[in-house]
């Protein structure tokens, strides 16, 4: 009686393992920070370290940067989102949106607003309105940092702003080192994940409270229900394995950050081609098996999505996914078949 007077988590979807993917195309990127759908077999993906946005045909196994391989378009893209049918590309070295068609063509550039104090937006709505995450500043030490975020939705003029949402602040510790007391975030603590639609309707992904919660074009909040998950420590292998992704050098300075006791629910979340929620869980530091849970926009969850391997899953369409896999040096990018999901809470 106390559990469910207390709003005790649902019982867990029944989880659906995915088949190892064979549809496979290598990439000459290192690294990927995102991806979107772009049509039947067609993904971009973008990679910060090698400054391009790469559109992956798996029909043709092939991989074309956008724009051509020498285009001044793009410098340091960092996220892209679709909006209708465009393809939107986030570039912080150029301080500005640019939008191309689904076949490779330029169309817009879009510079960084001033109100928004240089920041990109990571959505765009039908009615033309940008979707912009405001972090807070952090100081000289850090400090800021223990200020909640926000998402605004940016006027199609770039001439107004409204605050949408207040995200969760990062989980920070009062550290003292050389240069004196700092805050620092939490390694392996989580964040607040969010999105937003083409009807202006928006989601939140609450990390404390393991639930994703919507607002929907009228303004109206839904608490989403809670979600099911065990509870992962962070243990020395995870402190180990984190280290070692530092250079030589570094790791000794790496070792002395501070870290969260617990795992974080999710780690991170996108909105697929048809409007779902899918949020990666949190894995123990040599699990095998990556799981993401897939919620509705009545912020109920209709799917555990299960897929062997090492592979992280960034974008996803119907009937489709989209995952990606370190191949010696290089990011391998697999397709993978999804079983269609039929939902009334799915519009």
């Amino acid at each position: 009686m106390l559990l469910t007077a207390c709003g005790a988590s649902k019982p867990a979807a029944p989880p659906l393992v995915l088949a190892t993917p064979t549809d496979t195309v290598l990439t000459p990127f290192a690294d990927a920070a995102g991806a979107v759908w772009l049509s039947q077999g067609r993904w971009a993906l973008v990679s910060e370290g090698g400054g391009v946005v790469g559109i992956v045909d798996f029909s043709g196994h092939s991989v074309k940067p956008l724009g051509g391989a020498k285009s001044r378009e793009l410098k340091n893209p960092f996220a892209v989102f679709r909006s209708g049918d465009s393809l939107w590309v986030a570039d912080w070295g150029l301080q500005r949106l640019t939008a191309w068609t689904l076949d490779g063509r330029l169309v817009a550039r879009v510079a960084a607003p001033e109100l928004t104090r240089g920041a990109l937006a990571r959505a765009r709505d039908a009615q033309g309105r940008f979707y912009v995450p405001m972090t807070p500043s952090p100081g000289p030490d850090g400090s800021g940092n223990r200020d909640s975020a926000a998402i605004v939705r940016v006027s199609a003029a770039l001439s107004r702003f409204d605050t949408i949402a207040r995200l969760a602040p990062l989980d920070v510790a009062e550290v003292q080192g050389d240069a004196g007391r700092r805050f620092e975030r939490r390694v392996f603590s989580g964040t607040d994940q969010w999105g937003a639609l083409s009807d202006g309707s928006v989601w939140v992904a609450r990390v404390y409270h393991n639930r994703v919660d919507w607002r929907d074009s009228a303004g109206h909040w839904r608490s989403g229900n809670p979600l099911p998950d065990r509870v992962l420590e962070v243990t020395r292998a995870d402190r180990e394995v984190f280290v070692r992704t530092f250079p030589p050098e570094l790791r000794t300075s790496a070792e002395q950050l501070p870290f969260s006791a617990i795992k974080p629910p999710f780690v991170s979340g996108f909105t697929s081609a048809d409007g779902l929620v899918w949020l990666e869980k949190s894995r123990a530091a040599f699990d095998s098996v990556g799981s993401w849970h897939v919620v509705d926009q009545e912020g109920h969850l209709v799917r555990e999505i299960r897929l062997p391997g090492f592979s992280r899953i960034l974008a996803a369409a119907p009937g489709a996914a989209l995952a990606i896999e370190s191949d010696s040096g290089h990011v391998r990018a697999l397709q993978v078949s999804v079983p269609r999901l039929v939902s009334p809470g799915v519009s």
